[in-house]
């Protein structure tokens, strides 16, 4: 399930023993519905590479991240051009990090991956709700006459969970059709997230929560390499503070999308 090479690199402080481990960290690096920029696949790989610049204290928090333990398991090994069984190994490795009683955090790839996860994590715990964070609302029903697409993926989340189980915080770009499906369907907070992020994680403490951040949510100015920039987005500092009110939660699942590092030349 996993590529021969996929435990050569690790994200910082991850530590050897799968079974102190609370969370575990799955690559799922996923670049087959891409539409704009490919390169997604490379987005595991560079994100752990770089968190080897980070130091392991938190000065805002005042703890190491040693005192967190974590398990990198590595990359899922996804067949080139198939994208039904690339979903489907996202979701089994999932499903048995969650029968291990841990949380999966996913990095991608791109956006579509979060399905299969959800589906994982949905099994068991029913009553999960999920943050949304994107520049992008992603409720096409179709997207160039595909069904599972990064642009139709939330679509495939709410018709899972049903309505009113998704809230979505930063969007900047959709149709009309989508904002008339998520009127109905999501909590949609247009180019807003820490105001009415902060008021949601309160109204929502008590519940699982599954969060899903695609980084295209930060302005290109500070986050070039996605694979679908869009201008007008929130700063570094912001998603940072955004990261923090994620403490009160129960969170049961998580996953980082859409880092391209092709197209960052930091």
């Amino acid at each position: 399930m996993f590529g021969e090479a996929s435990r050569d690199r690790f994200f910082l402080g991850a530590g050897d023993d799968y079974g102190a481990a609370r969370v575990v960290l799955v690559g799922a690096g996923l670049d087959a519905t891409v539409c704009f920029r490919p390169g997604t696949r490379e987005g595991p790989g560079a994100v752990r590479h770089f968190s080897q610049c980070l130091e392991e204290y938190s000065l805002h928090l005042g703890r190491d991240i040693r005192e967190a333990p974590f398990y990198d398991c590595g990359d899922v090994d996804l067949p080139f051009g198939d994208v039904t069984e690339a979903l489907d190994r996202i979701e089994q490795v999932a499903a048995g990090v969650l029968s291990d009683g841990k949380i999966p955090v996913f990095i991608g790839g791109e956006h579509l991956i979060t399905f299969p996860v959800i589906k994982a994590v949905s099994r068991r715990y029913p009553e999960v709700v999920v943050l949304h964070l994107d520049a992008h609302a992603d409720l096409r029903d179709e997207y160039l006459g595909v069904r599972f697409s990064h642009a139709t993926v939330m679509r495939r989340v709410v018709e899972l969970l049903g309505p009113g189980r998704v809230y979505q915080f930063g969007i900047r770009s959709a149709d009309r059709a989508e904002v008339a499906f998520a009127r109905d369907n999501t909590r949609l907070y247009p180019y807003q997230v820490s105001e009415p992020l902060a008021a949601v994680c309160r109204e929502i403490a008590a519940k699982p929560v599954y969060v899903t951040l695609d980084m295209d949510l930060v302005d290109p100015a500070y986050a070039p390499g996605v694979g679908t920039p869009e201008p007008g987005g929130i700063s570094s500092g912001e998603i940072i503070e955004a990261v923090y009110q994620f403490a009160r939660l129960d969170i049961v699942g998580l996953d980082v999308v859409e880092v391209n590092p092709v197209y960052d030349p930091g």
